[in-house]
C-alpha cells in the first residue's frame, strides 16, 4: 500500500475516533438511572425512559468496541502491519479496507470464523 494511501486511512480513523467521542459526551445523559417515582412520571413514560435507557447503554457498548478497533489500526499503521491479515498474513483487500478500515481479516480468512 502506498504511503499516501496509509496517511489518509489514518486520517479517516482519527476523524472516526474523534466523531465518536465527541458524541459519547453527548448521549452520556441518556444513559443515567431512570427515575422510578411514579408520581413524577408516569408508567409508560418511564418504561419509555427505560428502553431509551438500554439502548442508550448498548449504543455506548458499541461505540466503545469501535474505539478499541480504531486503537487497534492505528497501532497496526504506526508498525507497519496495517491491511495484512491476522491470519494468513495476505495483503487485505483494498475493496474491503474501504468498507471497513478496522477490519483485521482477508474475505478467506473471514469465512473461516
Amino acid at each position: 500500500m502506498k504511503e499516501a494511501d496509509i496517511q489518509s486511512i489514518r486520517q479517516r480513523l482519527l476523524d472516526q475516533r474523534a466523531e465518536l467521542e465527541s458524541t459519547a459526551e453527548v448521549s452520556s445523559a441518556a444513559a443515567q438511572p431512570v427515575e422510578l417515582d411514579q408520581t413524577s412520571v408516569g408508567r409508560l413514560s418511564r418504561m419509555d425512559a427505560m428502553q431509551a435507557q438500554s439502548m442508550a447503554i448498548e449504543t455506548e457498548r458499541r461505540r466503545a468496541a469501535q474505539l478499541v478497533r480504531i486503537e487497534g489500526a492505528l497501532r497496526r499503521i504506526e508498525v507497519g502491519e496495517f491491511g495484512c491479515c491476522f491470519i494468513c498474513g495476505e495483503e487485505i483487500e483494498a475493496r474491503r479496507l474501504d468498507f471497513d478500515l478496522t477490519t483485521t481479516r482477508c474475505v478467506g480468512c473471514k469465512e473461516l470464523v
